[in-house]
């Protein structure tokens, strides 16, 4: 079969089953991509690894920007762009330092509270009116990430505080740019975020600075590759299927991060880490099937996990 035989099978295919085809292939993407994140974080400083990835994704995007230069630039609401890339960074340090230092699937179950903050923001920077049952959903999430934090026990790890950070900070800045949306064009989102980034994170990267070794280079390369492939194949699902079909796929992300955590780094999620994820995923997908009734799709929006995702 032929490259474009393949090509017009898949465009016959139903939107739905378009978009779960491409966000299994996204969320194996997201996986590799924290295990190469924390094979990199065993020698190298965070910031680094965060400068390489930014600097890689500028050049894949950079063709796109000059064809849109200086008109790209152009925001009508630049402190709204400030304080989303400011945000954006920290979800980025935060959740790459989680994954470094975490078990993986602890790492990203724990980022799937992203969906409860986005319902909280929401309410102060969109106005949202939030009913009761989106209330309850959130409690409960939160619920859940206490079971798997334990905090006060000894089970207790403090940099699942980050990875929680990490999870408020991309809730965030998901629905700031849903703000941003309203006023400005997206390649004008992605440019702030792919530039300003790297110039922020490039003092502290310089400080922290150590040469790679040649595979360590190879890794960092596949970091950038590999994120920003997964992050586009993502926002195609969400622009094909359904968010509320397509939520519950996402998830199929804990059960890579789990497998790749076994393979790699020989740990396996304890009881705790999978009744927590059960109950975050569960509230997570109530939240979902809620805006998906009211209209909204905030939590679940393709613009936002294009630019979101660590």
């Amino acid at each position: 079969m032929t490259y474009a035989q393949i090509v017009r099978r898949f465009d016959a295919l139903s939107g739905n089953l378009k978009g779960a085809l491409t966000i299994l292939v996204a969320a194996a993407g997201f996986a590799v991509m924290t295990v190469l994140i924390k094979i990199a974080g065993e020698r190298l400083h965070v910031t680094q690894i965060l400068l390489v990835r930014q600097v890689i994704m500028m050049v894949i995007v950079m063709p796109r920007v000059i064809r849109h230069f200086p008109g790209c630039l152009r925001t009508a609401r630049m402190d709204l762009q400030i304080i989303r890339v400011f945000f954006a960074l920290i979800a980025m340090l935060c959740g790459f330092t989680a994954v470094i230092h975490m078990p993986l699937a602890d790492a990203v179950a724990i980022g799937f509270a992203k969906s409860f903050f986005v319902t909280i923001f929401a309410i102060f920077i969109l106005h949202e009116v939030v009913g009761l049952r989106r209330w309850a959903a959130v409690a409960v999430g939160f619920i859940g990430v206490l079971v798997m934090m334990r905090p006060g026990t000894e089970g207790f790890d403090p940099i699942s505080l980050l990875a929680l950070i990490a999870a408020a900070s991309a809730g965030l800045v998901m629905v700031i740019i849903r703000k941003l949306s309203m006023v400005d064009e997206p390649i004008t989102i992605l440019s702030y975020q792919a530039f300003l980034v790297a110039v922020c994170v490039a003092f502290p990267a310089a400080w922290y600075w150590q040469a790679p070794t040649t595979e360590e280079w190879l890794i960092l390369i596949g970091v950038g590759v590999i994120s920003y492939g997964a992050q586009m194949l993502n926002i195609y699902a969400y622009k094909w299927g359904e968010a509320s079909v397509l939520a519950s796929i996402d998830y199929v992300r804990l059960l890579y991060a789990t497998l790749l955590g076994y393979l790699f780094f020989q740990t396996v999620p304890g009881p705790y880490t999978w009744i927590g994820s059960a109950v975050i995923i569960a509230a997570s997908l109530y939240t979902v099937q809620r805006e998906r009734q009211k209209q909204k799709t905030l939590a679940r929006s393709p613009d936002g996990r294009g630019f979101t995702n660590i």
